[in-house]
């Protein structure tokens, strides 16, 4: 499976952003499919993410900002960003998980200006 992820990029805080994550290159099923984010000397931490029953987990840091959505069909994963503030400053990463194996995308970084 490849991850291809676009849609980061510079906004200034209270601003908006959508990232878009397409899934590639093989058939089989993806069980979730979301974002995670790092900044430099910190982990990897888990943003949203959406389960193929429609079940998503956010982090506590969104709280109620960011909205994560699926198309099944089309192997694809969105996030919208509301209200971005600068701690929100990352390498956002595309994260997809089948019954087998985890898959990362190339990162994609968001920078908010305060």
């Amino acid at each position: 499976v490849q991850l291809q992820a676009s849609g980061g990029g510079l906004v200034q805080a209270g601003g908006s952003l959508r990232l878009s994550c397409a899934a590639s290159g093989s058939n089989v099923r993806i069980n979730v499919m979301g974002w995670y984010r790092q900044t430099p000397g910190n982990q990897r931490e888990m943003v949203a993410v959406a389960t193929n029953t429609g079940t998503t987990r956010y982090a506590d840091f969104v709280k109620g900002r960011f909205t994560v959505s699926r198309d099944i069909p089309k192997s694809t994963a969105d996030l919208i960003m509301n209200n971005l503030d600068a701690e929100d400053t990352a390498v956002y990463y595309c994260h997809a998980q089948t019954m087998l194996s985890t898959y990362w995308g190339q990162g994609t970084l968001v920078t908010v200006s305060s």
